[in-house]
């Protein structure tokens, strides 16, 4: 059964007041999987390790060609599985939610790992800040194949002090801080129902900053928590690279889209840097050339490299990628030289 749908759009969920209550609530952990097979035990059972009474694992199989899904049936008959045509991660994430029957709902994408405290750490947090719905936390970047992480890592990530090695970050009424950087990674949020039921859930149409656009849209109705701990692991590995270039500048797009329906403004009264956000667009034009000059696609290269220019001619990288997107038709090689 799910949730009866919350009708105050305004107002703080009682849920989110009771820091002296030892009764907790149910947690939903959504975890979209394709072709994880290697990497899917490991996380789900950093996620089954956590310390919450009450935690609702879904894990939705997006079309697998691997025995991802077998693997989640055979080992961990506590998680409910759903399997559905390969419809993108938007379209997976929507359906777990759709599924969900916590309040709070949590994201974890089927390679990473949450450290074992991941989730009473981020609700002690919302504790001191009832009105926030929404929190996240420092992560750790983990270039490794081994399916499970070495015991002293985590022992070392643990013992991390807060906002220590560059694991904080921007906390509170964010929208200014997003516009000029997604500061914000999925496998770390925990957000509540109600903001997802008055903001929306991920945008299918994006194949790119899905993620990126419905954090924007929440940072524009709640303050957004930081937990300053790396209290994840986003694993790196070869598959996990996109090889294929974009054939849209998405990135650039979900910030534009925010400042046409909002402006530079954040609803606590802050303004963001009119030079960093430019930059941050820039930068987005910045991958999207190197992306297709690496694949050859030489006119959408010299199209992102002018772009960036337009937004930000100032540094010497943006010049310089545009000489090299008009000479490697002409020298017949892409932008690996």
């Amino acid at each position: 059964m799910h949730s009866e749908q919350l009708s105050r759009q305004h107002q703080v969920p009682t849920s989110l007041i009771s820091p002296s209550s030892e009764t907790l609530p149910r947690i939903s952990v959504v975890v979209p999987c394709y072709n994880a097979s290697q990497w899917i035990s490991a996380t789900l059972d950093s996620v089954l390790d956590q310390d919450w009474s009450d935690l609702e694992v879904i894990v939705v199989d997006d079309g697998s060609s691997d025995d991802s899904a077998q693997i989640v049936r055979k080992n961990f008959p506590e998680v409910h599985l759903v399997q559905q045509n390969n419809k993108g991660v938007a379209a997976a994430r929507n359906k777990g939610i759709s599924l969900a029957t916590g309040d709070w709902i949590a994201f974890v994408d089927a390679d990473d790992i949450w450290l074992p405290n991941k989730l009473r750490m981020q609700w002690n947090s919302l504790q001191h800040s009832p009105e926030a719905r929404m929190v996240y936390s420092g992560w750790h970047v983990w270039n490794c194949t081994d399916p499970v992480p070495d015991r002293e890592l985590l022992n070392n990530l643990s013992a991390a002090k807060a906002g220590t090695n560059g694991y904080e970050g921007p906390s509170g009424w964010i929208y200014p801080e997003l516009l000029a950087d997604c500061h914000v990674w999925t496998s770390t949020v925990l957000i509540h129902r109600s903001l997802l039921e008055q903001i929306g859930s991920f945008n299918e149409g994006l194949r790119i900053g899905e993620d990126y656009d419905l954090w924007l849209r929440a940072s524009r109705h709640t303050p957004i928590l930081r937990v300053p701990l790396p209290l994840a692991l986003y694993r790196m590995h070869p598959h996990s690279i996109t090889k294929a270039a974009p054939s849209k500048n998405y990135q650039a797009f979900v910030i534009m889209k925010a400042l046409e329906s909002w402006g530079m403004r954040s609803p606590d009264g802050r303004t963001a840097n009119k030079n960093e956000v430019a930059t941050a667009i820039a930068r987005t034009w910045r991958d999207f050339s190197a992306a297709h000059l690496a694949v050859r696609n030489h006119r959408q290269a010299i199209q992102g490299a002018l772009m960036a220019l337009r937004y930000d001619w100032r540094p010497s990288r943006n010049w310089k990628l545009l000489v090299r997107t008009i000479l490697a038709p002409l020298l017949g090689r892409g932008g690996d030289k």
